[in-house]
């Protein structure tokens, strides 16, 4: 491998060029080269970073290390798995497609690449607040964890730019507003309460009338038996991120959630202590945050891996698979929306 690693990346939209600015922080990464289909010609940047139209141009014509996957769904898989079989470390953008067969081919082409590493960039669960949640649950302090309600919801399918409508397409996109953004809250839920197998779910698309879902409404229980209820939402006209976690001493409240729209609030988390004699207006603690360092530390830690040779610790493809096939399991609990689209649901 070069020193500093040689990165390219596929897809310079709004994602993709925030991943470079992290990158570029670094001494140990330099983005050499990047492709998106709305460049007109091949060529170069004025600091000597070429671009391409394609992904296919770029891994043919770039000596790279490492590729970061920016692209649309119906896409991410097919390039993800071209990376790989060029010998390149990966890190590609959640979702990892469109449904679970795509994250089902890309680990079977990763298991044809041992030595090289793949991570998916699900950054909440690298905000502090979700961090600092996930200490207090693991350290037992307020015990068990006995449920969870989460919302999480903006007010429409937005798009950031030209030829950016692709969120509203089926065909592109695989799902809609669980799958685009949802897909965060799953990600957690299964992060604090384990991997929920019992699914009930109502999934609509009767406000947008996009062929993909503007609501889903999902009850689920895990294999420890906690219990929780999901609302994703493009009828949020209030952009709301909100998960509670219910313990047996108590209770954690996430609220809000830095992003670079700004629109869902500050972020907090709210502790609450249970007491002895429980009349319902228990002690609580809010601490505020005012950084994200999400996007730093993630890309962080997929450099340490690829320099260092350690396991990816968050967002590995087992952990992509599991809440993809989650995702899924949601879509086909209801039997009207299954039967709809003709969805398969993981085993």
């Amino acid at each position: 491998m070069s020193t500093p690693l040689r990165v390219g990346i596929a897809g310079f939209g709004v994602v993709g060029k925030r991943r470079r600015q992290f990158i570029d922080l670094r001494s140990d990464m330099k983005t050499v080269a990047v492709c998106d289909r709305t460049f007109e010609s091949e060529g170069a940047f004025a600091d000597g970073v070429r671009h391409y139209r394609t992904p296919e141009a770029l891994l043919a014509a770039e000596s790279l290390d490492v590729l970061f996957v920016c692209l649309t769904n119906e896409v991410a898989a097919d390039v993800t798995i071209a990376g790989l079989e060029k010998g390149l470390h990966v890190f590609c953008e959640k979702p990892p497609g469109r449904d679970v067969s795509d994250i089902e081919r890309v680990i079977e082409a990763e298991a044809r690449h041992p030595d090289l590493k793949l991570k998916y960039g699900f950054n909440h669960r690298y905000h502090d607040s979700v961090r600092d949640a996930l200490a207090i649950v693991a350290s037992g302090e307020m015990g068990d964890v006995l449920n969870m309600r989460g919302v999480y919801g903006k007010s429409q399918f937005i798009s950031f730019g030209a030829h950016s409508d692709w969120r509203t397409q089926r065909a592109v996109a695989g799902g809609g507003i669980l799958l685009d953004q949802g897909i965060h809250m799953v990600d957690l839920m299964r992060l604090f309460g384990g991997e929920f197998r019992e699914v009930t779910s109502i999934v609509s698309n009767d406000f947008w009338g996009h062929d993909i879902e503007d609501n889903a409404y999902a009850l689920m229980r895990s294999e420890t038996g906690c219990v929780a209820m999901l609302h994703s939402t493009a009828t949020q006209w209030r952009h709301r991120f909100n998960l509670e976690i219910t313990c047996r001493k108590g209770a954690l409240i996430l609220s809000g959630i830095l992003s670079g729209s700004k629109s869902y609030g500050a972020e907090t988390l709210t502790l609450v202590w249970a007491g002895e004699d429980d009349q319902g207006d228990p002690k609580e603690q809010t601490t505020r945050y005012n950084r994200d360092p999400s996007w730093a530390d993630e890309i962080a830690e997929f450099a340490d891996a690829v320099l260092q040779g350690g396991a990816i610790a968050a967002g590995s493809s087992a952990d992509a698979l599991a809440t993809m096939q989650l995702v899924y399991r949601i879509y086909c609990a209801d039997p009207q929306w299954k039967a709809r689209w003709n969805l398969e649901c993981p085993s």
